[in-house]
């Protein structure tokens, strides 16, 4: 059976704060912290996850390693960096740091966290020197993140694990889920029952007509439940990255790269 998925968004940077996206791999404000440890108190399945994978970029590591602090103290739970899942643009906040400049700020970007696990178990196997680079599989165009998206999901679909934590970006999980139609977002409702805010968690599970080959994921009842259905968007980065795919394809200048 394929695993569920534990989907959230980090909690708030320093970028969402001030609206300035120049920032380089911003990292969690104060209030994004506390956003964390809020949904740590929460949190009901420490001890059921058995996997944690996170984007590399500073924000998606911190609020892995602070919400979910009780699951990573688990030894037999992997903490697992995926260049896949970070955020769609090639803005300074939403492009990562290098893999050596990476590793090297860890420890400070921890030194004032009380932290639940060895911070050595983060694997940075899978950070590769052009992870950074926004071009190829990692380009700001559709087609790019739609094959990185799908490409996640079949990833994710293979994995022996029951259950996985996956923690990213706003604008990503809507590529990831496919949850609305980014061909034409200005003829219909687009956002509607597709926010996700700071620090949100959301669960999923693979269709039953998924394979290896081609995976899908749906929402599940409960998790809709618990939040309702109908919020709309309201993070302006995040509206703001959708609007240039949206502008890019209007143009005729999404294409492969």
């Amino acid at each position: 059976m394929p695993p569920k998925l534990y989907l959230v968004r980090h909690a708030e940077g320093e970028h969402n704060a001030t609206r300035n996206y120049t920032i380089p791999d911003p990292p969690l404000t104060a209030k994004g912290k506390s956003q964390c440890h809020a949904l740590q108190s929460t949190f009901e399945h420490h001890n059921a996850i058995d996997l944690v994978l996170a984007s590399p970029l500073r924000r998606t590591i911190q609020t892995a390693a602070l919400s979910f602090g009780r699951t990573l103290a688990r030894n037999e739970v992997p903490f697992v960096l995926l260049p896949l899942l970070q955020e769609v643009s090639d803005s300074g906040s939403d492009t990562g740091s290098a893999p050596d400049e990476l590793k090297r700020g860890i420890s400070e970007l921890f030194a004032n966290d009380g932290i639940e696990f060895d911070l050595g178990k983060i694997d940075f196997g899978a950070v590769h020197e052009e992870w950074d680079s926004k071009t190829g599989i990692y380009a700001y165009t559709k087609e790019a993140i739609s094959q990185r998206a799908s490409d996640l999901r079949k990833y994710m679909f293979k994995r022996p694990e029951t259950n996985i934590l996956v923690v990213t970006h706003g604008a990503f999980l809507h590529f990831l889920t496919e949850d609305w139609d980014v061909s034409d977002p200005m003829t219909s409702n687009l956002f509607a029952g597709t926010a996700y805010n700071n620090c949100e968690l959301r669960v999923f599970e693979f269709t039953p007509e998924s394979t290896s080959s081609g995976a899908r994921i749906v929402e599940t009842a409960e998790s809709k439940q618990s939040r309702g259905q109908d919020q709309p968007e309201t993070d302006p980065h995040v509206l703001d990255d959708l609007s240039v795919v949206s502008e890019k394809m209007t143009n005729g200048d999404v294409v492969g790269s």
